[in-house]
C-alpha cells in the first residue's frame, strides 16, 4: 500500500521469521506442531490464490518425485542454486518413501510462502487431499 514498493514493517518481521524457520529446518531440525500448524495455514493461503493454470517464471528447474528424501532436496538446492535466485517447478510426490516425509514438505511449503513467486508446487498423486 502507498505504492512506495517497501515492505511494511509486519512483511519484514514475517520474512525475517520465515527465514530464521527455513534455516532452522535446513540446518538443526524440525518445527514445533504450532509452527507447523501455521504454516500449513499460510501455504494453503498461497495456494488457493494460485490459479490452476499456474504461469511459471523461465528459465526454471524442474524437479519430481523428491518422496521424502530430505537430504536430496537439499542437494537439489545446492546443485540448482538457491531460492530466489533460481525458479523450480517440483512436480509432486515430497512425502511417501523417505525417511523424512514432515521435514521435506515443511521446508518445501517454507520455500513457497518465503517465495511464491520463485517455487511453483504441482499436487502430486502422493498428495492426498488430507495432507
Amino acid at each position: 500500500p502507498g505504492g512506495s514498493g517497501m515492505p511494511s514493517a509486519e512483511e519484514v518481521q514475517a520474512n525475517a521469521e520465515l527465514e530464521a524457520q527455513i534455516d532452522h529446518v535446513r540446518t538443526k531440525g524440525e518445527l514445533t506442531e504450532a509452527q507447523c500448524k501455521a504454516l500449513c495455514e499460510k501455504v494453503r493461503e498461497v495456494l488457493q490464490e494460485e490459479s490452476n493454470c499456474q504461469p511459471v517464471r523461465c528459465p526454471v528447474t524442474v524437479c519430481g518425485d523428491i518422496h521424502g528424501q530430505f537430504l536430496d532436496l537439499k542437494e537439489l538446492f545446492r546443485i540448482g542454486g538457491p531460492l530466489p535466485e533460481t525458479n523450480y517447478l517440483f512436480l509432486g510426490d515430497y512425502v511417501d518413501r523417505g525417511y523424512y516425509s514432515v521435514k521435506t514438505v515443511t521446508l518445501m511449503f517454507l520455500y513457497k510462502v518465503r517465495h511464491k513467486e520463485r517455487i511453483t508446487l504441482l499436487r502430486g498423486n502422493h498428495e492426498s487431499r488430507q495432507i
